[in-house]
Parts: C-alpha cells; sequence; structure tokens
C-alpha cells in the first residue's frame, strides 16, 4: 500500500479555491483537509505545493488519437504522454480510424490496446452508420462513454443521414449520444458556390464560408428535436456558432440536463481573422467562425448554456496540412496545451480558476456520469494535477510532446506550467519526466 501526501495546495475543488493537503493512498483520495494544520501522517512521498494549484485532472471528452490506421498522425501512447502533460487524466476517444469502430469487436480491441500502452484513463466511442443499430444496441452503457454519430458531416462511410435509422438511434439508444452537427447539404452548395468563384484554389479564409452558421444550426437543431422527442441524452461537440446557443438551457443544474453541450478550445481562442496567419493549422471542423461566435461561445460558457470544454484533438502530419485547402485535412493537436490555455484566460481576469476546473473537470464527470471521477473527494479516484500559475513558459519545437510535431500555439507565451500529473493515485509526470511503469484504467459509468 503506497501513500503520498500533497501539502499547502491552494485546492480549486467545486466551485471555491482553499488551501488544504490531500492524502492519496493507493489509488484513492484518502483525505482532505482544508484551512488547517496539514496531514500529521507519514506517507511514501511528500509534496509540498506551496504557492500552486491543486486540481482533480481534466477530463477531454473529444479526442482522435489516431489509432488504429492512422498512427503515423499520431497514436494512443504518444497522444496520452502529451495528454498527462498537459494535465488531463482522462479521455474519450473518437470511432473514425481506420477500421472505423463500428463493431463491438473493433471496439473491445481498442480498449485492449488502451490498456497496453494509455499513460491516462480512456473511453472509446461507438461509431453509428446508417446500417448497424444491432451493434449499437449491443453496447454496454456502463463500460462505453457513448454512441458517436456524424449527423450530416460526411467522414468516410460515418455519416449518418437516414431519417429512419436517425430515428431509430434516438429512440432506442440507453446511452449518451454524441453528436457531430454539420448539415451536408448546405457545405455541398456552399462548396460548389466556392469552386464557381476560385476554382480548384480556395483560400482557407473561405472554410467558414463553406461550413457555414446555417449547415451547423439546422444540423444541431434536428438533433435537438429528436433527443426531445425520444428524452434522449444528447451531448453536441465542438459548437462553433452564436446561433446554436439558442438551443441550450441554462435555468437546471447540469445534472438535471438531458442535452448538453461543449465548446473547444480553439473556437474560444482563435475567430476568423487567424486564418491568415494560421492557414490551414487552424483548419477544423466545425469550422472556426467569427469574432462575435467566439465571444457568443465564451459569454454562453460562463453563463451555463454551454457545459464541458474539450479539446477534438485530431492530429495530422505538418506535410498533409501544407497541401491546398481541400487537400489539407480538418483538425489539430491540442492535449498538451488545452488547460494552460484555459488558465491564461484567468491569467486576462476573464475566467477564474475554478471556473476552468468545473467546465474541463468536473462538467464532463457529470455530463458523462463517470464513477468517481473528476472532483477531489474522499473516496474518488486520485487523479489529481498540480499546476504552478507563476510559471511562464513558451511552446517551440523542443517541448512538444505531439507526435506530429506541431501545435497552432506554437511562439504562444503561457503564464502557467502543469508540473505534476496523478492518474490513478501514481505520479505520471513530474517536470517533464515520465514515469512510464503505470498505464491508465478503462472509464466506467454510472447508468
Amino acid at each position: 500500500m503506497s501513500t503520498t501526501l500533497i501539502t499547502h495546495a491552494v485546492i480549486v475543488n467545486e466551485g471555491k479555491q482553499a488551501r488544504g493537503s490531500v492524502l492519496v493512498r493507493d489509488n484513492l483520495i484518502d483525505k482532505v483537509v482544508y484551512d488547517g494544520e496539514p496531514l500529521q501522517v507519514k506517507a511514501d512521498m511528500v509534496i509540498d505545493a506551496k504557492g500552486r494549484y491543486l486540481m482533480p485532472g481534466a477530463i477531454d471528452d473529444q479526442v482522435h488519437f489516431r489509432e488504429p490506421g492512422l498512427t503515423h498522425k499520431g497514436d494512443i501512447s504518444s497522444e496520452s504522454r502529451a495528454a498527462v502533460a498537459g494535465g488531463i487524466t482522462s479521455y474519450m476517444d473518437m470511432p473514425n480510424t481506420n477500421p472505423q469502430t463500428t463493431t463491438q469487436i473493433l471496439l473491445e480491441e481498442k480498449y485492449r490496446r488502451a490498456s497496453e500502452v494509455s499513460m491516462a484513463n480512456y473511453s472509446f466511442y461507438m461509431g453509428a452508420t446508417n446500417d448497424n443499430l444491432g451493434e449499437l444496441l449491443e453496447t454496454n452503457p456502463t463500460r462505453v462513454c457513448g454512441i458517436k454519430i456524424f449527423m450530416g458531416a460526411s467522414t468516410g462511410n460515418m455519416l449518418v443521414d437516414n431519417p429512419e435509422t436517425l430515428r431509430d438511434i434516438f429512440s432506442k439508444s440507453p446511452m449518451l449520444i454524441a453528436v457531430h452537427c454539420e448539415d451536408e447539404s448546405i457545405i455541398r452548395g456552399n462548396t460548389a458556390s466556392a469552386k464557381a468563384r476560385f476554382g480548384d484554389d480556395v483560400p482557407v479564409y473561405f472554410h467558414p464560408v463553406i461550413r457555414d452558421e446555417d449547415a451547423c444550426y439546422r444540423s444541431s437543431l434536428l438533433a435537438v428535436e429528436l433527443a426531445e422527442k425520444y428524452g434522449t441524452r444528447l451531448h453536441i461537440l465542438h459548437l462553433s456558432t452564436a446561433r446554436e446557443i439558442e438551443l441550450l438551457r441554462s435555468d437546471m443544474p447540469l445534472s438535471a440536463k438531458k442535452i448538453t453541450a461543449e465548446v473547444c478550445v480553439h473556437h474560444l481562442v482563435f475567430d476568423n481573422r487567424d486564418y491568415f496567419t494560421h492557414g490551414n493549422l487552424i483548419k477544423w471542423n466545425p469550422a472556426i467562425k467569427t469574432a462575435r461566435d467566439k465571444e457568443a461561445l465564451f459569454q454562453g460558457l460562463i453563463e451555463g448554456k454551454i457545459d464541458v470544454v474539450a479539446t477534438d484533438h485530431a492530429p495530422h502530419t505538418l506535410a498533409e496540412k501544407q497541401n491546398t485547402y481541400f487537400r489539407a485535412p480538418s483538425g489539430g493537436p491540442l492535449v498538451q496545451h488545452s488547460l494552460v490555455a484555459m488558465l491564461e484566460f484567468c491569467t486576462k481576469g476573464m475566467l477564474q480558476p475554478e471556473q476552468v476546473v468545473t467546465k474541463m473537470c468536473h462538467a464532463p464527470a457529470e455530463a458523462f456520469r463517470i464513477d468517481r471521477r473528476g472532483f477531489i473527494r474522499e473516496g474518488y479516484f486520485a487523479d489529481l494535477v498540480i499546476v504552478d500559475p507563476l510559471s511562464h513558459w513558451t511552446v517551440s519545437a523542443d517541448n512538444l510532446l505531439y507526435k506530429c510535431g506541431w501545435s497552432p500555439f506554437t511562439g504562444v507565451s503561457f503564464s502557467s506550467t502543469i508540473t505534476h500529473t496523478f492518474v490513478n493515485g501514481n505520479l505520471v509526470y513530474e517536470n517533464g519526466r515520465f514515469n512510464e511503469q503505470h498505464r491508465g484504467s478503462r472509464l466506467t459509468f454510472n447508468k
């Protein structure tokens, strides 16, 4: 039985900051003591966290770690290392790999692989197609985070656009459905108009014109209407427009919501003016849109209409990103920098650290009903992060951990540094060094 004592920390948890100490015994939080004398216990390891934040580990409900089949971009091992270095202790990975995760056999193969190589805790979505309803309904809601539907967004053969299929999934699924919402018919029409104007040499700043507000809103509206009709638990991924926020509610606690939503870090940091300097490096689907949309998303987050902050971490090689607009894939790496990017809003006086913890730690745990994670509570798993809020550093090629080797934040200076990350009570990351002896665990869910 191993013990770790973290003393003199500023514990950021459940809407407050308070000085205190935490005792970890094996993989669980054993004692939490606030505003008093440090715990007088002997421990195998003692960490003095004076002047630093102690937070729950962040939970990222949307990543693409590219394994299997696309491992030249990233893999479970490389990207989970980057995640724990960024303070993310649990992640939920998407099904659009090669092969796509659309059967129970393929789903369990990803879990097996993660058990071997993932440094963070993990879950994997079951992917929906127009013809795999039987496989979807076999998914165990206590051991799988959710079903992923690409609603109107073309991703190989994972575009689910059959109205009867959508009705069956929403009406019969006993578990959370996470949706990517963009209307493909609108996107096709906008693409044709762009090609008529520019030919094949469409500039990347036209990305939010092709994948516009209407494409997002129409698809999100359909998802909300289906969820309300059938009482489905719905999670709308990566909101990108002000208009979509109109579909959401803030007049009830998260625990009572059946329809939740997230915003991703890049939609809060960048806007369409940044295409002129970053080009395809900030080409994501849904597209980064206007400054007005960015401001509305930020306000929706503060007001509680938007529940979760995630990354949609989706690495591609730099060579792939340097292609022309139509040939350059959408997505980019973010897990190493998402928590410090959100804490930068605190440095600027736009958020408080406890708000960041609510949206990146507590809310994903509540929305997905994750068993005993996302909070600093006695009896919960010891997924913990220590942050030095006054340790400045600059993102450079020398300190990137993504397999793809680049970041949209290269050259950006952050005010906070992740110094320690614990996964299930194990210190897996400390000041740039990894402990490769430990692996994360499969997340389980209270359904």
